[in-house]
């Protein structure tokens, strides 16, 4: 039975909260790991083509309603019994169902949290599968490690078989290579669609550096803002100071003296 976190606020509150559709932060570390993610996201997104089921990549999963900081942003997920289509965000307790596969595409800046914090939160979701895939073999030696949630919860697999897509996942260099149980085929892209997906990488890498860049710009603008703020309040203090000193002169000794 699936589970999520409810919550016994009142309904006139809860619809006035307000659930962010992102953080500003990078969608990935590197353009190998951004790569990793469409791939992933195209090639499942066309294998479930027809169904009843929605792929999304690196979207909010709000878990917990009338609490929007209680979020994960898995890199891709997978969910069956839902509307196609995209979605900016993914609300558990709207759409009344937990995802069923959830792929997080690590590095060693993300392993503890991997590792720890999402496997755990993803048990607890009762999300079915977890997969960690690790693009350039920074710490996963065989690059993919999978769970499949058990009585006791998640149990690595052996054969990395998914049951609930029904692919058999093979590490093909920096890519996860998907292979159909029933007749062995490959899941496969155009090649179109792989250049479309590298422009496509190339042109988020990008944007997410210039954006990184008007952001310590506009972080040096506001420091300068402030030091200059600063300077001014300090030039003030000792005007003030000067004047307070000048008239406790006048009041010993009279004004001052003419140049």
């Amino acid at each position: 039975m699936t589970t999520y976190i409810a919550t016994s606020q009142p309904e006139q509150e809860i619809n006035q909260i307000f659930y962010p559709s992102g953080d500003g932060e990078p969608v990935a570390e590197t353009y190998d790991h951004l790569f990793a993610i469409l791939t992933t996201l195209e090639v499942l997104r066309l294998y479930l083509q027809g169904r009843r089921a929605t792929v999304l990549a690196n979207q909010f999963l709000f878990y917990a309603e009338g609490f929007p900081k209680l979020r994960v942003a898995p890199d891709v997920m997978v969910i069956y019994d839902v509307e196609p289509g995209g979605r900016d965000s993914y609300y558990i307790w709207e759409e009344k169902q937990v995802p069923k596969v959830v792929f997080e595409m690590t590095s060693p800046g993300t392993q503890k949290e991997d590792q720890e914090g999402k496997k755990d939160l993803y048990e607890k979701l009762e999300i079915q599968e977890y997969w960690l895939f690790d693009p350039k073999g920074e710490w996963i030696e065989e690059q993919l490690i999978g769970y499949k949630l058990c009585e006791h919860g998640y149990e690595r697999t052996t054969n990395n078989c998914s049951e609930v897509l029904q692919l058999r996942l093979e590490v093909e260099g920096k890519l996860i290579g998907f292979y159909r149980l029933d007749n062995g085929e490959k899941l496969l892209v155009s090649d179109e669609l792989v250049e479309a997906l590298r422009t496509e990488t190339l042109r988020r890498m990008e944007a997410e550096a210039l954006a990184e860049q008007e952001r310590q710009r506009a972080e040096q603008e506001s420091q300068r803002a402030e030091q200059e703020r600063q300077r001014a309040e300090q030039e003030s203090q000792r005007a003030s100071e000067l004047q307070a000193l000048l008239a406790r002169y006048r009041e010993q000794f009279g004004d001052l003296p003419e140049p």
